[in-house]
């Protein structure tokens, strides 16, 4: 079984929750698709980084949802999602490179 990397995982899930949320019209669905790839993503960082990282790196998946908002207003919505999963993948690549 193929492995995606966990950055990618997560960078995906804010790239794709919002993307669905836009092209449905129907939030709750984007939602579930964020939801759903940063549980896969947390499990991935545990199996990898142990439980401490993973925890700051999940509470880092969600306050780059929640600071993607005030951005937008900055930047644009999509500049800002990719920004926010731009830096997620970042860190999550560090953290994970570190062990």
């Amino acid at each position: 079984m193929v492995r995606i990397p966990t950055s990618v995982v997560a960078a995906g899930g804010l790239v794709g929750g919002y993307g669905i949320a836009r092209w449905t019209k129907k939030r709750p669905l984007g939602g579930v698709a964020l939801a759903a790839a940063g549980a896969v993503a947390a499990r991935q960082w545990n199996g990898t980084v142990g439980a401490p990282k993973a925890a700051a790196l999940t509470g880092l998946y969600v306050a780059a949802f929640g600071g993607s908002h005030p951005l937008a207003k900055k930047v644009g919505a999509w500049p800002s999602v990719f920004a926010v999963a731009g830096g997620v993948a970042l860190a999550s690549w560090v953290v994970e490179s570190r062990g």
